[in-house]
């Protein structure tokens, strides 16, 4: 970055040391400029404004799933997926100073990242698990005046470093294998060329073999399906949006869509990106 060049503004959900935190740091590097935010409705008000340049949404987790809301934003917005990250989440049980795992009675975290530590909570009764709205959030909060040992909060090793946290066990996710796919979104889609993913939204009338033989456009041109997830269609019951992920030629791709289009009612782009599996 030269001299004359402005950091990329980055808005995530949280504070800092959060996990968004982590994947923008992965995915841009160092040089950025990051814009917390409190909610996931003001994380894509901020690009939509004009207040940030991109946003990192966590979509879907390995082990807790998809995060369902997110994807109806993304219906509900018009940003462009740019691009995504895969970050590995380790999580930690971080206390204040002095505190230690036999003193613990009550752990915030986000409702997320409480859903990734079943086993950990089912091998421990004697701790309640509280939702927060961050991970790092409730690290911050922990970390404020003088509260007592008996609280504790789950959140990266990072959110612990930053805030000052004891970390009393690393590691305590259900599974080492535990990733949260995040998406980047911009007011701009990224040109086609060089992309190897595509995002798209569909709707399909609700008759028999239809959904057979929309898939069936992407299977005769080998485009890899890595995801499919149906959402309501608000405001016509039993009625569903289809979000797909392909990996493969943007060409044949479009080509695709094309069929697609003649009997999909609803068809959308969200975002053409290199992509991984």
């Amino acid at each position: 970055m030269t001299r004359q060049e402005k950091p990329l503004v980055v808005a995530i959900q949280g504070e800092q040391g959060a996990f968004s935190h982590k994947a923008a740091l992965d995915f841009f590097g160092p040089d950025l400029q990051l814009l917390p935010q409190p909610t996931f409705d003001a994380l894509f008000a901020a690009v939509t404004d004009g207040a940030a340049d991109r946003a990192i949404v966590p979509i879907e987790n390995s082990l807790a799933g998809s995060v369902h809301e997110n994807y109806d934003r993304l219906w509900a917005s018009t940003l462009h997926v740019v691009g995504e990250v895969q970050a590995r989440i380790r999580l930690c049980l971080i206390g204040r100073p002095g505190a230690s795992l036999n003193t613990v009675r009550r752990v915030a975290s986000h409702a997320v990242a409480l859903a990734q530590c079943r086993t950990f909570f089912s091998r421990h009764p004697e701790m309640e698990a509280v939702a927060a709205y961050d991970t790092a959030g409730s690290v911050m909060d922990l970390l404020r005046g003088d509260g007592p040992v008996t609280q504790a909060a789950i959140a990266s090793r990072l959110a612990a470093e930053l805030y000052g946290g004891k970390v009393l066990v690393d590691g305590i996710e259900d599974h080492p294998e535990n990733y949260t796919r995040f998406l980047v979104l911009a007011r701009e889609p990224r040109p086609r060329s060089g992309s190897t993913k595509t995002s798209l939204v569909f709707t399909l009338e609700n008759a028999p073999g239809v959904l057979y033989r929309a898939l069936g456009f992407f299977a005769q041109r080998g485009l890899d399906l890595t995801k499919i997830e149906s959402r309501p269609l608000p405001g016509r019951p039993w009625e569903y949006l289809f979000y797909a992920d392909l990996l493969g030629d943007a060409d044949e791709v479009e080509e695709a869509l094309d069929e697609l289009r003649t009997f999909a009612p609803v068809l959308r782009v969200l975002g053409a990106y290199p992509g991984r599996s």
